[in-house]
C-alpha cells in the first residue's frame, strides 16, 4: 500500500492544520487537526483510542474533524471543524497531569480550536483540561456531558426519516437495531422505549453496558454484534464508531431506514452512499443528525440555556427532511445533499472572511 500523503490529503479536502504533540512526563501523544475555520473557531471533542497504527489516528482525526466542519455549518452554528485523538489504553493512561498536558497544548493553539469529551473522555477529565485552558466545553456546571442531548437530536432525526419514508412518524409502529448502548446509543434507548417502540435490538461489547440494559430495559433483545445488521426491522441505529457500513455490511441491511449517532458511519462516503442509495434506504447523514452534542456545547459559548438548546436540537428535524428532499430532488445521495447544505453556508461566509484568528 502507497504510504499516506499528508499534505496531499490535506490540499484535497481543504484543511488549515494538522498537529502532533507529545508530553513526555505523562506519556499523552496525540493529534489535533483543524479542517476549516471560515464560520469561526473549530470544535471537536478529545478521544482516546488505542489505535493499531500513527497512520490510523492521523486518518481518524482528518475525517472526524472534517466531519466537524458541516455539522456544525449544517447546524447553523458560528463554529469550524476540529478534533483531538489521544493514542493509548483509555483505561491505564488517565490521570489529572495527562489531561493538564493536553490542555497546555490546546492553550498554545490561541482559541483557534476548542475541545470538549468524546469517546473515551469524560466531563471529569475535561475539568482538568480547563485547568490550564479556556478553550473547553462540555464541563460539569454548564452545559455538562453532551451525550443526552444528541441522543434527543438523534431521535428527532429517527421521526423526519420516518415520515419522509412512510408518512407517519409515529414511534409505537416500528422496530429499531441500535448498535452501542454505551452513551447516546444509550440515551437514544431510553427515548425510543418511553415513546413505545414496538421492538427494540441492540448490541454492545462492553459488559458493563449491556448488564445496564438488561438491569433496566429486559424488554430490548440483545443480539450479538455480528447480527446486528441483518435485523429485520425499520430503522437501523449505528451508535458506536465510524466505518461501520460498507458493501459487506450493507448488503445485509433489512431496515429501510439508517438513523444514528455513530460519527462518519459510511467507510466510502461515495461508495457507500451510493450503494445506500441503490437499494432505496433512506439515509440519515451523520453530521447532521448527531448535531445535537455541539449545539449543546455551542451554546455554553454564549450563556447556556437549556430551553434555547433543546429547541435548537429540535430544528434537527425540519433540517434532515429539507437534506432529504435536495438528495431526491438533485438526484444524489443524501450525504452529499447533506454537504451541499452545510457548503452553501460555508461559502457565504467565505465572502465575509475565509479562517479564524483570535487576536
Amino acid at each position: 500500500m502507497d504510504r499516506f500523503q499528508v499534505f496531499d490529503y490535506m490540499q484535497k479536502h481543504q484543511y488549515e492544520q494538522v498537529i502532533y504533540f507529545y508530553d513526555k512526563s505523562t506519556l499523552l501523544k496525540g493529534i489535533t487537526v483543524i479542517h476549516n475555520t471560515t464560520l469561526g473557531p473549530a470544535l471537536g471533542g478529545t478521544r482516546i483510542w488505542n489505535y493499531g497504527t500513527e497512520e490510523e489516528a492521523l486518518v481518524d482525526c482528518l475525517r472526524l474533524a472534517r466531519g466537524m466542519t458541516y455539522k456544525s455549518a449544517a447546524a447553523g452554528l458560528n463554529l469550524g471543524g476540529g478534533k483531538t485523538v489521544l493514542i493509548g489504553d483509555a483505561a491505564t493512561i488517565k490521570s489529572e497531569a495527562y489531561f493538564r498536558a493536553l490542555g497546555r497544548y490546546v492553550q498554545s493553539l490561541n482559541g483557534r480550536y476548542i475541545t470538549a469529551e468524546d469517546v473515551n473522555t469524560s466531563t471529569k477529565d475535561m475539568s482538568y483540561v480547563a485547568m490550564e485552558t479556556e478553550h473547553v466545553v462540555g464541563l460539569e456546571g454548564k452545559s455538562g456531558n453532551p451525550s443526552p442531548i444528541t441522543a434527543l437530536g438523534v431521535f428527532h432525526g429517527v421521526k423526519a426519516a420516518l415520515q419522509y419514508k412512510f408518512g407517519d412518524s409515529g414511534i409505537d409502529k416500528y422496530t429499531f437495531a441500535v448498535q452501542g448502548a454505551g452513551q447516546t446509543g444509550y440515551y437514544l434507548i431510553c427515548h425510543l422505549v418511553e415513546a413505545g417502540a414496538k421492538k427494540i435490538f441492540f448490541t454492545e461489547i462492553n459488559p458493563k453496558h449491556i448488564e445496564r440494559m438488561k438491569q433496566e430495559f429486559p424488554q430490548v433483545e440483545y443480539v450479538k454484534p455480528e447480527d446486528i445488521f441483518a435485523m429485520d426491522v425499520d430503522v437501523f441505529c449505528p451508535c458506536a464508531m465510524g466505518g461501520v457500513l460498507n458493501e459487506q455490511t450493507i448488503a445485509q441491511l433489512k431496515a429501510p431506514v439508517i438513523a444514528g449517532s455513530a460519527n462518519n458511519v459510511l467507510l466510502d462516503e461515495i461508495a457507500d452512499g451510493n450503494r445506500i442509495k441503490d437499494r432505496g434506504i433512506i439515509y440519515c447523514p451523520d453530521f447532521v443528525i448527531n448535531a445535537g452534542g455541539i449545539i449543546n456545547v455551542y451554546h455554553e459559548l454564549h450563556g447556556y440555556v437549556k430551553e434555547r438548546v433543546m429547541a435548537d436540537t429540535q430544528k434537527i428535524y425540519d433540517r434532515l427532511l429539507e437534506i432529504l428532499a435536495i438528495a431526491d430532488n438533485q438526484g444524489i445521495t443524501s450525504q452529499e445533499a447533506a454537504k451541499v447544505f452545510a457548503k452553501q453556508r460555508i461559502e457565504a461566509v467565505r465572502q465575509l472572511h475565509s479562517n479564524y484568528i483570535p487576536r
